[in-house]
């Protein structure tokens, strides 16, 4: 086909990982794709297919530092956490904007996620179609609440569909000021008002990166939006090393207990709980950390592919990240998740409610009394197991990046559809 696709892919390892399985699955039909990621991501991209342009600073990456980490502490308090999220992001965002213009320039098709609705700005200047890439439900329904804002579930159907109006319009206001200066100053085109992008962001088309047999799809869901199934990230071939080998041969299936990106505030009072608990609870474990710390039935590994170590697994303790989520239920596994913060809560749920693992513990709430009766829980009920096994056999008979670049192929052919009403 020959088209130039830029996708946007500023975030967590979770958003990045299935926007280069995307990626490369475009390249093998014939696209170049253009990737916007962090720098710290690029060694992912182990067969270069993919144009990586990396980003001087990363969302993900400031909301993870000390500085992202108090803002975080303050969200309870909307107006404080908005002028917080001006004040650590705008300096930096400024500069991500015009390398995402740059990195745009001659492209035939966008995809982004919602972030600053930057799909809308690029497809206006460049007169080109767009697509928006959600790695959660965030299209408005009355079925559920939006996936950040749990709390709304009291409200009804009613207060489910304002979710979304609520979380869209809170993420408007908060970049709005700094994306118009960038419209005017950048792109040569005119602001947009308060209400400016809903309207062509919910009829654009959507590629939701997750399964229909994880998440249903709503009754009250137009046409334009297509849940593809996960996006797997296909690894190289991995060698794992052999002390993970000799660790699997000398005894049962041990559990995974990691939190990905998340940064627990105390890092060793965290590892100690992790470990006490796995002995409390006579399991052997794998955990994230420096492999100088492994013990006795406990191993510790730096960073290694979920989806070649998970199946070894007896079960997975994580942070409920929507990647970290997919990996451990198509290895067929129980997961135990513990969310931190945003749509962690949402995956946590709804791996709970399809029976494929006991109760969220919110990390808030870990302590070694929690973490060892979850931790019996999660490994003596077999039925955790066999529901797990049936998501996994549905998961598997998905592809999810083959539907999705079925989809880009119709929108790349609509030459024009750019929704450049300003109003």
């Amino acid at each position: 086909m020959g088209r130039t696709v830029m996708i946007f892919a500023a975030g967590s390892r979770g958003d990045v990982q299935p926007c280069l399985a995307l990626g490369h699955a475009l390249t093998q039909q014939g696209d170049t794709v253009r990737l916007l990621a962090s720098t710290r991501y690029q060694h992912l991209d182990h067969s270069s297919a993919v144009d990586f342009h990396p980003l001087s600073a990363d969302p993900a990456e400031i909301m993870e530092s000390s500085q992202g980490q108090q803002l975080l502490a303050s969200r309870r308090n909307p107006a404080a956490f908005i002028r917080g999220l001006n004040r650590v992001l705008r300096p930096r965002i400024t500069q991500v904007l015009e390398e995402t213009r740059a990195a745009a320039e001659g492209a035939d098709l966008v995809l982004a996620p919602t972030f600053g609705f930057l799909g809308l700005h690029l497809s206006q200047y460049l007169h080109v179609p767009h697509a928006v890439i959600h790695f959660q439900p965030s299209q408005p329904t009355t079925a559920f609440p939006h996936p950040m804002t749990p709390a709304t579930r009291l409200l009804g159907r009613l207060g489910n569909r304002l979710s979304f109006d609520a979380v869209d319009a809170g993420s408007w206001l908060m970049c709005r000021p700094f994306i118009n200066q960038w419209r005017r100053e950048h792109l040569g085109l005119p602001p947009l008002s308060p209400l400016g992008p809903f309207r062509h962001i919910r009829r654009a088309p959507i590629l939701c990166a997750f399964s229909p047999t994880i998440v249903p799809r709503p009754p009250d869901w137009g046409p334009n939006v297509h849940l593809t199934g996960f996006w797997q990230h296909q690894q190289p071939s991995w060698k794992p090393p052999q002390r993970l080998l000799d660790f699997l041969a000398d005894g049962p299936p041990p559990v995974y207990i990691g939190f990905g990106s998340m940064k627990p505030p105390d890092p060793q009072a965290t590892d100690h709980v992790i470990r006490t608990a796995l002995k409390h609870a006579g399991l052997r474990g794998v955990i994230a950390a420096d492999p100088a710390t492994s013990e006795r039935n406990i191993l510790a590994i730096n960073d290694t592919p979920h989806d070649q170590l998970f199946p070894h697994m007896a079960a997975i303790v994580h942070h409920g990240g929507a990647g970290t989520t997919a990996t451990a239920l198509r290895a067929g596994k129980p997961s135990l998740i513990c969310p931190f913060f945003g749509d962690q809560t949402y995956w946590a749920s709804r791996v709970h409610q399809l029976g494929a693992g006991p109760p969220p513990l919110p990390f808030r709430q870990l302590t070694l009394s929690t973490l060892t009766q979850r931790l019996h829980q999660l490994t003596q009920h077999p039925t955790y197991t066999t529901a797990t096994r049936q998501l996994a056999h549905a998961l598997r008979n998905e592809h999810g990046v083959t539907h999705a670049c079925h989809i880009i192929n119709r929108v790349g052919e609509t030459k024009g559809a750019t929704g450049v009403d300003l109003s």
